[in-house]
């Protein structure tokens, strides 16, 4: 039987196969984003235990996100020429592994290493992405992509179990438990899920993938650079506040680590879960108009939570007045919320555009790979 190729009509699609496709990746992506972030919990237990400092701290929990960012470029490229299924389930078993051996780390140096290796998680998103938007045409992508984003839900996961386990059994059984379910995912996936229909094609017509040099082309287009610039701060900072959020809730409001871990999701499940919304208004709307509330808002929202606690004297007319700007714990999970969301509304707002045609190469060097530009 026949295969269409991605751009084809949506009627060329098996609608079974391409409801696994997407629900199965988006779980999978959820898994995966729970395993790239989980030193934001376990991190803190090993800062206690080697006794780190806030820089090294911040360095470790850190690594897994540089190997992710850095990976994804190759791995998307594999995605296209050997199929997003398989390059998948690799990128989950791999990162399975290297989170079982995080186990076996016994210093500052080894944590690291194990560390990179971990970041492997974090590639899955240039995976998933090729994969899933083969099995959609452009018109619908948007929608497509939007439910599987939502997978950074995974963020919020990790905040929720991670601190239970890790009080009840320690930081090694939370290493070993997200590595038995990521490599447990990976097999469902593998089993349950198709190739996507432009590899079926190109085996079917034994036609060749396109080769590197025509895949890097992207980056001879300035707007592939200017959207990176853009995914840096909606998703690279939304990233980082994930991370940092508890470790900052515990030094500075005294919480325990499952209160700061509930809290943290506070930021993390609005960031994640309203990308899908995020699309349907720049549709409507227009993406720059987005972008704008998003980096204007978030201009906003950081400035409150980075401002530090100020006593400010006046001198009125009936003496002095005194007044503080130091937030409460509400106040703060209320901000956290605001720039939550329109950070997920910067997120969806993607879908690159070259001269009127889909930048169809570009996911795999800008993660902005679908930013849409008012015209």
């Amino acid at each position: 039987m026949a295969v269409t190729a991605a751009s084809s009509a949506a009627s060329g699609f098996d609608k079974g196969d391409q409801g696994r496709a997407l629900w199965l990746s988006t779980f999978a992506f959820t898994v995966c984003f729970a395993v790239w972030t989980i030193f934001a919990i376990i991190g803190i237990q090993i800062k206690k235990d080697l006794g780190l400092t806030d820089t090294q701290f911040g360095l470790l929990v850190g690594t897994p996100i540089l190997t992710g960012s850095l990976i994804r470029l190759i791995l998307g490229i594999w995605a296209d020429q050997h199929g997003g299924r398989v390059v998948y389930t690799f990128t989950m078993l791999s990162a399975a592994v290297m989170t079982f051996f995080l186990t076996y780390a016994y210093d500052y140096t080894t944590f690291l290493i194990a560390a990179l290796g971990v970041g492997i998680a974090g590639g899955s998103f240039s995976v998933g992405v090729a994969y899933v938007s083969k099995w959609f045409p452009k018109e619908k992508q948007g929608t497509a992509l939007g439910i599987f984003g939502a997978g950074n839900v995974g963020a919020a996961v990790t905040k929720f179990v991670a601190p239970v386990i890790m009080v009840a059994y320690g930081w090694k059984t939370v290493a070993l438990v997200w590595a038995a379910v990521l490599a447990a995912t990976a097999v469902i996936f593998f089993l349950m899920t198709k190739d996507d229909p432009d590899l079926a094609k190109r085996r079917a017509t034994g036609a060749k993938p396109e080769p590197l040099s025509a895949m890097m082309e992207p980056l001879k287009n300035i707007q592939v650079w200017r959207f990176s610039l853009y995914y840096f701060f909606v998703f690279g900072a939304f990233v980082a506040l994930a991370l940092w959020l508890p470790r900052y809730l515990m030094g500075v409001y005294n919480l325990d680590i499952a209160t700061a871990g509930m809290i943290g999701a506070a930021y993390s499940i609005p960031a994640s879960i309203f990308r899908a919304y995020g699309g349907h208004l720049s549709d409507k709307y227009g993406a720059r108009t987005i972008m704008y509330w998003t980096f204007g808002v978030s201009v906003v929202c950081t400035f409150i939570l980075s401002y530090p606690p100020t006593s400010y004297v006046i001198q009125g007319i009936r003496g002095p007045v005194e007044f503080t700007t130091r937030m409460g714990l509400l106040g703060f999970i209320v901000v956290a919320f605001v720039l939550g969301f329109f950070m997920s509304l910067g997120k969806a707002a993607r879908r690159g555009w070259r001269r009127g045609r889909p930048c169809r190469r570009s996911w795999r060097l800008c993660p902005a790979h679908r930013l849409r530009h008012a015209q």
